[in-house]
């Protein structure tokens, strides 16, 4: 009886501790959240990502405000935005790129730009109060003013990977260039344009998780 009762104990010290090691093991592989730096934030693949973003818009709005486009004005130029053509092989947010290179733009007070995005939401709200709001009170119609120069640009990608070969992991190396450029409206001709590119290099194991 004894020998059986020290068995016992002995089970039930062992299943204690199997079920510590099982907690503190689930403790690793808890879902968790962590704040980052977006000044010191690194890349986790060779992909154009948020870093880059904010790294390549804030290059282009400088290169604006300190060129010739910006000095050889006497009041603000009206701009408005076309968009940037996405030229890689995977998703990128481009009307992001152009939103924050508008809000930087905007924030100097040496640029205007159009609302061309809510256009149908401005038509609509001038033709409520032409019927609806008291005179004193209502905005002129058509007088909403235009564009001098179109902001457009294109965003291209080319990769290329290690060859095949004995080896324990792939190396890929991404280029990408984003061109940026102004264009008079009534002219038709460029007046301003700047590129900015970058190349990165990530290694993908061959085995692992």
């Amino acid at each position: 009886m004894k020998m059986n009762h020290g068995l016992s104990r002995a089970g039930w010290l062992a299943a204690a501790v199997a079920a510590m090691g099982m907690t503190t093991g689930c403790a690793a592989f808890r879902a968790s959240t962590t704040s980052v730096d977006l000044d010191s934030a690194d890349h986790m693949k060779a992909d154009f990502d948020y870093v880059d973003m904010r790294k390549i818009t804030e290059e282009v709005v400088a290169d604006i405000l300190r060129g010739p486009f910006v000095e050889g004005h006497d009041s603000p130029p009206i701009l408005i935005v076309a968009g940037v053509e996405n030229r890689t092989s995977n998703y990128v947010d481009t009307k992001a790129l152009t939103d924050r290179m508008r809000t930087l733009l905007l924030q100097s007070g040496k640029v205007q730009f159009i609302n061309e995005s809510r256009r149908a939401d401005l038509m609509k709200e001038q033709g409520y109060q032409a019927a609806n709001a008291t005179p004193e009170t209502q905005v002129a119609i058509g007088r909403q003013l235009g564009a001098s120069y179109m902001v457009s640009g294109s965003l291209v990608e080319m990769s290329q990977t290690s060859p095949r070969q004995v080896r324990v992991s792939k190396q890929e190396v991404k280029y990408y260039n984003l061109t940026m450029e102004i264009t008079d409206l009534e002219t038709g001709l460029i007046t301003w344009t700047t590129e900015k590119e970058f190349a990165r290099q990530a290694s993908k194991p061959l085995i692992g998780w």
